[in-house]
């Protein structure tokens, strides 16, 4: 193998590592971001409602976000609402 050869290979190694690395660093972001695209259900499927459910109330579970909004739920959120989505914030 000639020197013309041999830094023709050692070139080619070098830009098939650094696509794999990019194809690793690229496929390891691309799942964060379709996680953070979830769309949001409408008020009606989660059976939302303006009042609390016995003890439990939208500013007592994990998915509330004050001071009207919601992770789960699309619209404005009552602090003092509930729906099926529902988990103690503990």
């Amino acid at each position: 193998m000639n020197e013309q050869q041999r830094k023709l290979s050692r070139r080619s190694l070098l830009a098939g590592a650094a696509r794999i690395a990019g194809l690793t660093l690229a496929g390891s972001v691309i799942p964060i971001q379709l996680a953070s695209a979830q769309q949001k259900v409408s008020k009606q499927t989660m059976k939302y409602q303006d009042k609390p459910s016995g003890d439990q109330r939208c500013d007592g579970c994990m998915q509330f976000v004050a001071p009207s909004s919601c992770k789960v739920v699309d619209g404005t959120i009552s602090p003092s609402g509930w729906c099926m989505a529902w988990v103690n914030k503990a």
